[in-house]
């Protein structure tokens, strides 16, 4: 009864820690995706309810290489299914107790149902640890080139390793938690609780005394829970934060057709008014804000790129079929995004250590530290990055609003730009010569 109510006592307060400072975290990063301009998203929910249901769920984007598609599909399912064995952790921490569920349904036919679900646990578990193997030799042995450009160096790499190790070490724990229960179950009944893979194991490790069972089955069970909780913490830190983030920058994502690339409503009512001179112009409101083209900064874009940049899987398809990435330019659309993240995590920390107020710190998105010019000048806006993403990211979005700021905010564009921009303006063409002369080569001949 003693050890109930201290393993009672221990697990709620380790509860209770964790998931407080796991709220202060996602909290923040919810404050951080909010510092984007307003964006309103609220059109045709049917179809972004489909979509969340194929893309986040079924994971349909990720089948166009079916190899590492079935390799991911794996673990996502074991990542779901496992949770229902967490279930019945939680419950027996809270409790005291020990095999809360089991042993209320032991007997019935929802505790053969029972067996059958951890069974499956099981069975998804052994494959989940090859899959893991597979997923550490394919990045640190094989070398798959999306997991080795230049952005991937350092953290990157280190933490989608990381979570390789991190699954390994939880896997390790709920069979070292299930055999080391089922064979101190068997001593005392007879038989084990028939679990499919655990089971095998159990007559070889009941012939250990009870008291090594109990602190094997203890450090499994106190692996188990603790492996989730650190997990818990660690993602908002990880690029595995797309586990979460998947699903409602799926469903916001833009359901207009490839290619389509908004306007700035400045320049639309410009536009109308050399269009039709005739038309009035509205009354200037000398309260409003100075019109901005494009976005310099986080603050710039709207919460949906934010949503974007911190829902990113570092995965590197984006960047395998860039056309430019392909000819050797520096453009990379995963780093573009790992860049965003980075600046709004640092405007977030200046935020933070200045009592919720931004100060100033003389940086900006578009800079060498970041995203520099020639980078974003290589982005032909073929669309191939917006295409391949599994969770249906928009670096692209974010490419023409930097590069907006710099041609019309900062007039920076090479000479050839220039030179075609006037020639546009004043001759409807890009090139220099009057709209009257357009047709003359045809005569030449």
């Amino acid at each position: 009864m003693i050890f109930s109510i201290i393993q009672a006592v221990l697990f709620i307060a380790v509860s209770v820690f964790v998931f407080v400072n796991a709220f202060k975290a996602y909290k923040r990063i919810y404050r951080n995706i909010m510092l984007g301009q307003k964006q309103e998203i609220n059109d045709n929910p049917k179809q972004r309810i489909k979509n969340v249901l194929l893309i986040a769920f079924g994971q349909k984007k990720m089948f166009r290489n079916l190899t590492p598609a079935l390799l991911h599909l794996v673990i996502y399912v074991s990542f779901v299914i496992t949770q229902v064995e967490l279930i019945e952790v939680l419950l027996d921490g809270f409790t005291g107790q020990h095999r809360l569920i089991y042993h209320a349904v032991e007997g019935t036919f929802l505790g053969s149902f029972y067996v059958f679900v951890i069974s499956f646990i099981e069975v998804l578990s052994l494959l989940t640890f090859g899959v893991t193997i597979a997923f550490l030799w394919r990045r640190n042995i094989l070398k798959v080139p999306r997991f080795h450009k230049p952005e991937m160096k350092g953290w990157p790499t280190i933490d989608g390793n990381n979570i390789l190790y991190i699954e390994l070490t939880l896997i390790t724990f709920i069979f070292m938690m299930n055999i080391g229960d089922g064979a101190k179950y068997f001593k005392e009944t007879g038989h084990g609780y028939g679990f499919a893979l655990s089971e095998l194991l159990v007559p070889a490790f009941s012939s250990l005394p009870e008291t090594v069972l109990t602190i094997m089955e203890r450090i499994g069970w106190w692996g188990h829970i603790l492996m989730v909780y650190f997990f818990l913490l660690y993602l908002p830190r990880s690029k595995h934060l797309h586990i979460l983030l998947a699903f409602p920058n799926t469903y916001f994502s833009s359901l207009e057709p490839k290619g389509y690339i908004s306007n700035m409503p400045a320049i639309t009512k410009e536009i109308k008014l050399m269009m039709n001179p005739e038309a009035a112009a509205e009354p200037a409101d000398a309260n409003a804000a100075p019109v901005k083209f494009g976005a310099k900064d986080v603050f710039d874009l709207s919460w949906k790129n934010l949503l974007d940049a911190m829902s990113c899987t570092e995965c590197g398809r984006c960047t395998a079929a860039c056309p430019a990435n392909q000819t050797g330019k520096l453009l990379s659309p995963r780093k573009i995004m790992m860049n965003t993240r980075d600046r709004l995590e640092e405007v977030s920390k200046i935020i933070d250590a200045n009592n919720g107020e931004w100060k100033d710190d003389g940086k900006s998105l578009i800079g060498d530290e970041y995203v520099t010019v020639e980078e974003l000048r290589a982005c032909t806006t073929c669309n191939a990055c917006v295409e391949e993403c599994p969770v249906t990211i928009s670096p692209l979005d974010i490419i023409v609003q930097l590069r907006r700021n710099l041609v019309m905010e900062e007039s920076n564009a090479p000479a050839e730009w220039t030179t075609m921009f006037a020639n546009m303006e004043n001759n409807g063409a890009p090139w220099q010569f009057s709209q009257q002369d357009r047709l003359k080569w045809a005569e030449e001949g």
